[in-house]
């Protein structure tokens, strides 16, 4: 039997040093974590055929459905040379959304071999509704195929991976606008600097991170993306967040190099900023290597797959909620938030929009509705309590006589607090954050995200369904953010257990999970060897230090202040209201 050739494909002129293979030529590893040491060491990258070898026995070895197109299935619809050239002249599916084939160093008419895979493919997988990933991961494959059929069905194992928890190529829409939330979610909590540069400069942030997928399949260099494909087809899905991360990290040290000072940025249309990042990654090979991208990458000490995915399958909840399952045009967060209209006595409407660039993408669509405030309702922990249950989440803001200001976003109703009866207890999970505005603006997320060595996510335990006395975390509806008080979940999915729960983690100290807590004699937000914010019954007085669950400094200039204006933002859906 002939040697199958790996690079019939390849337009070897193109390939420069990677044309020379060098380094070892077989690899007899079965172990996956010693696969996934290799991988990322660049261990078959020097040897184009073992790379195709190695791709081809990762793949075999995803549990697939029972039933999924293989490499007979296409030589069976190419058997018709008339369909072999119809297939070649029809364009790409819709569900690509306009993607382009990457060119990946293939010859002229592999393009075209692309064109006809991803045809067959549309007829064999009709559940695919959006999936712009697909021409650029092809065109990755059939680099590294002996021929359009091995390409076929190693792309159809990808999509028809079954493997719980796992996924490799966003299908719809659903999924794939709740990714780039997702990625928006880590860029804001693991790359907060970028996060700040891409807020001050760009009109629109959601449209500016839509295009997360497309830096790593489709504008990256060959070289970089073969390099990312090593180690995604061994770890799967969350290597594409590592590697965006790493490109946003990289693209923000860049303008810093250039000299671009954050205040001296001019907010410009997004499409603008898409543009700049994209001629950033494309040329990325002129400043970092390859090995230097994924070493950046992997330094960046993300959650776990588990719990990633349970903050996608939360954004996703989200947008189902609101309705938006298909493609449509999305609003930009700057809508949501109208200057003209937004009227607050803590914030202006400019440092209202910084604390929304914080707050979790899920809720980017939602507008601010205020819920309580000291100047209309009173000095009154009853009446504060009386306005603000029932929704989830709130924001806290507070005004001090010495015009301090300062607040928490709240990821829980503080109804929850009647768990505890009279007895004051912590609830609510790692998305909550304290801030202060003035005298300087800085935000603290749970320790936690910043340290993970204080705790370890629990292995083994499902996070699909909580015990029986948790609240849901999504218990929105189409009354703003607005809870459903004393109704049992029908529906199972409205159990998931919320994102960032501190059950998740084997914590080393209790004080690292105390979010907020109240009782009939004061709120408390932080808690371990001080609180972050305490503020007595009247809503007039109250003190600030560090804490542990934060690890912040006294978000005031004084550690006890005067309460001059206290007020609570809800999150009002615009997209129910509108329905």
């Amino acid at each position: 039997m002939a040697e199958e050739d790996y690079g019939c494909f390849v337009d070897w002129t193109q390939m420069g040093d990677m044309a020379k293979s060098s380094g070892t030529s077989k690899l007899d590893v079965k172990d996956h974590v010693e696969l996934k040491k290799l991988a990322r060491q660049g261990y078959w990258s020097k040897n184009h055929k073992l790379r195709a070898q190695v791709y081809q026995q990762l793949i075999k070895a995803i549990p697939c459905r029972t039933v999924t197109p293989d490499a007979e299935v296409y030589r069976d619809l190419m058997d018709d040379d008339t369909g072999k050239k119809a297939l070649s002249s029809i364009p790409l599916p819709d569900f690509v959304d306009g993607s382009a084939v990457p060119h990946y160093c293939l010859m002229a008419d592999a393009v075209t071999v692309v064109h006809r895979v991803i045809s067959c493919l549309e007829g064999q997988f009709p559940d695919i509704s959006h999936c712009p990933a697909l021409p650029a991961m092809t065109a990755l494959l059939l680099h590294f195929s002996a021929n359009e059929a091995q390409c076929f069905e190693h792309i159809s194992r990808l999509l028809a991976c079954n493997e719980p928890g796992q996924r490799f190529v966003d299908q719809t829409f659903l999924a794939y606008e709740s990714s780039f939330m997702t990625f928006g979610d880590l860029a804001n909590k693991y790359c907060p600097a970028a996060h700040k540069l891409i807020v001050a400069t760009a009109q629109d942030v959601v449209a500016v991170y839509s295009d997360w997928q497309r830096w790593v399949l489709g504008d990256l260099p060959f070289s970089h993306v073969a390099r990312v494909l090593d180690v995604f087809l061994v770890e799967g899905y969350k290597v594409l967040y590592r590697v965006a991360l790493a490109l946003l990290k990289f693209y923000r040290k860049q303008k810093a190099g250039d000299g671009t000072q954050q205040s001296e940025c001019q907010k410009q249309d997004s499409v603008g900023v898409k543009a700049e990042i994209q001629a950033f990654v494309k040329a990325i090979g002129s400043y970092i290597t390859p090995d230097k991208l994924l070493e950046k990458a992997f330094s960046i000490r993300l959650f776990s797959r588990k719990e990633i995915t349970l903050l996608q399958l939360t954004n996703e909840k989200s947008l189902q909620q609101k309705g938006i399952t298909v493609k449509q045009k999305r609003r930009t967060v700057q809508l949501a938030l109208n200057p003209d209209t937004f009227s607050s006595e803590v914030v202006s409407a400019k440092e209202m929009k910084d604390i929304w660039s914080w707050i979790p993408e899920r809720f980017a669509l939602c507008e601010p509705q205020l819920l309580f405030t000291t100047s209309t309702h009173g000095c009154s922990l009853n009446r504060f309590y009386a306005h603000v249950e029932g929704y989830e989440p709130t924001l806290l803001l507070i005004r001090t006589c010495e015009s301090d200001v300062c607040g928490a976003f709240l990821s829980t109703d503080w109804e929850e607090r009647k768990r505890g009866g009279n007895k004051l207890s912590f609830f609510g999970t790692g998305e909550c954050f304290i801030f202060r505005l003035k005298p300087e603006m800085e935000r603290y997320e749970w320790v936690v995200i910043r340290h993970p060595e204080l705790a370890s996510t629990i292995k083994g335990q499902s996070s699909e369904v909580p015990a029986e006395d948790e609240a849901p975390p999504d218990k929105q509806n189409s009354d703003g953010n607005r809870l459903p008080v004393g109704r049992p979940a029908s529906d199972p999915s409205d159990r998931l257990s919320p994102f960032l729960s501190a059950r998740h983690f084997h914590l080393n100290s209790r004080n690292t999970s105390m979010f907020m807590a109240g009782n009939f004699d004061s709120i408390i937000v932080g808690g371990g060897e001080g609180n972050a914010l305490y503020i007595d019954s009247e809503l007039n007085h109250g003190r600030t230090a560090r804490c542990t669950t934060f690890d912040n400094p006294p978000l005031c200039s004084t550690e006890s202040f005067q309460v001059a204006l206290l007020e609570v933002w809800g999150f009002k859906d615009t997209m129910a209201s509108d329905r």
